[in-house]
């Protein structure tokens, strides 16, 4: 299971990498291999300001759909448009080319709320 230390993580299995005031946000690779093969992404809130844990979108695979939280308040900025053409991203390359989208943070306080990848990894039991 690849857990990248350089990242955080939520209970909702979303990671998050900080660059400034900017965060990309995708789904762990936990995550992905739990769903299975992911057939679509929907991301409907780019330009909307959105609290921490408000839905975003929604990820779709063979067997389910799961809801998108988002982990930190702020507006969502960028949805990774490739996704729409090439959704087996998220499962080949969850913490690369499969990230989702990105949030111009509004309260970097939020950030010390989020996990580690150690404390990522007891959540999921490894």
């Amino acid at each position: 299971m690849n857990i990248p230390s350089d990242l955080k993580y939520t209970k909702d299995h979303e990671w998050i990498k900080i660059d400034g005031d900017i965060a990309t946000v995708g789904i762990t690779d936990f995550a992905q291999s739990e769903l299975g093969d992911i057939v679509y992404v929907e991301v409907e809130t780019v330009d909307e300001k959105l609290e921490r844990e408000e839905i975003f979108g929604t990820v779709e695979a063979v067997k389910t759909v799961s809801d998108l939280f988002l982990p930190l308040t702020g507006e969502i900025t960028e949805f990774n448009e490739v996704l729409e053409s090439d959704p087996e991203l998220v499962n080949n390359d969850p913490y690369g080319e499969g990230w989702m989208i990105k949030i111009k943070i509004s309260d970097a306080s939020q950030i010390d709320d989020l996990m580690s990848a150690d404390g990522y990894k007891e959540v999921i039991g490894t």
